[in-house]
Formats: C-alpha cells, structure tokens, sequence
C-alpha cells in the first residue's frame, strides 16, 4: 500500500486548467428503459484517452456538482470523456425498484454504462455511492478499468477475500478530516490488491469539495497513468 499526503498550498498547473472553459459543452439526457438515469456528459476536446469517467456522488449531491466543481470541464480538457449520473431518486432521476436490492443496483449501474457505451471505466464513488459500485466492482470488476472509492458506504458488506479477487487498479482517495466512514472503508478497501491510498490534508468526508485542487491533480494522475 502507498500512502500520499497531500496537502499542497498553491498549483503552478491551475492556471492553465481554465476553469469553467467555455469550450467545454455539458450535454445532458435521460437513458432508456423503465427506470431512466439523468446524466450530464462531456466529450474530449483533444484527442481522446482510452479510459472513460463516470462519476457517481454522495447523499446531499448529484451530477451537477461535478459541473459546478469543475470536474466535467477539466476532464474535457485533459482528453477524457465523462459521465456524472444521478442516482435513482437524487436530482433529475425518478426512484427506481432495481435501486432496492444490491443485485439491482449492481445491474441498474451495468445496463447504464451499456446505454451509454461507456468501455474502459474508470468508476468514481463517493460516499452513498458506494451501495451501487460495490456490488458493481464485486460483480462486474472485470468492466472496469479502474476505480476511485472516496471513503465509499457499503465496504462493511464484503469479505476481505471478495475484495482480494478484485484486479482492478484502485485509488482510495479520503479526507484527514473524515474520521469515521473514512477510516471504516479504508479498513476494507485496503484488502484490494492494487490500490494506492492518497489522504488530502485539512479535507472532510467531501474531501473533493474541501480541496478541489489537490483532488483534481491526483486523480488525473492516476487517471493519466491508466492511459
């Protein structure tokens, strides 16, 4: 295991990621079937990564606060395509009775990333989120190509040799300031196999809305060494 403190005062990069780019267009739609997910997407503005971004969110947010963080744009930016959803019964995305058992939740997550032909995922899950990638990277790890659990729910539902089976390369991101769920999933999402650890300095369960700067170079660290 690698740990990472990262806690920086300023990023000589910032500037040249130009927030809010208005180059960068914010799609928006809703996927097929009876129980349709709202979902906001950006393409590439340069020539693309293999890897595509799908962003899931925590229990007070949704798709959008991914777009009002920046992430969507920065993403664009840097070549990669993304996805930020609306889990079924936040934001724009009706309940859904698949999201009432963990095998539904695993399917719901797989039929949206076939809507969306979606190939080479690289999953983001915070928080609440974790009640649909856990089963998901459970059952289905072998659809992904990497995954970022941020002090994700859920970790207590698995063994540690179910998460020993799982090959996917593995950023557990969390805050300093988290000391409950935080440290809970860490003592099971460090059973993975390949995983590296980054904890952000003076950052909260929210540790991405606490410290955006430091959240977005680690990520698109790891997202560019995936590519």
């Amino acid at each position: 295991m690698l740990l990472l403190y990262v806690g920086l005062p300023s990023l000589p990069e910032q500037t040249s990621w130009r927030w809010g780019d208005p180059n960068v267009t914010v799609l928006a739609g809703l996927t097929p079937g009876n129980s349709p997910i709202f979902y906001r997407e950006v393409l590439p503005l340069r020539q693309p990564h293999r890897v595509e971004v799908v962003l899931l969110h925590g229990k007070a947010f949704n798709s959008h606060t991914w777009e009002q963080l920046g992430t969507l744009q920065l993403l664009s930016q840097r070549g990669y395509r993304a996805v930020a959803l609306d889990l079924p019964g936040f934001g724009n995305s009706a309940p859904s009775k698949e999201a009432s058992t963990e095998a539904g939740r695993a399917g719901l997550l797989e039929q949206v990333l076939r809507d969306l032909e979606v190939r080479n995922a690289v999953l983001v899950s915070p928080s609440l989120s974790g009640h649909y990638a856990l089963p998901f990277l459970m059952g289905g790890h072998h659809q992904l190509h990497g995954f970022v659990p941020i002090a994700p729910t859920s970790t207590r539902n698995y063994t540690q040799e179910q998460f020993w089976a799982v090959k996917t390369p593995t950023l557990i991101l969390y805050g300093e300031l988290d000391h409950i769920l935080a440290q809970e999933s860490l003592q099971q999402l460090r059973h993975l196999p390949n995983h590296s650890v980054v904890k952000l300095r003076n950052a909260g369960h929210a540790c991405y809305l606490h410290k955006p700067q430091d959240f977005h170079l680690v990520l698109l660290a790891f997202l560019d060494h995936l590519s």
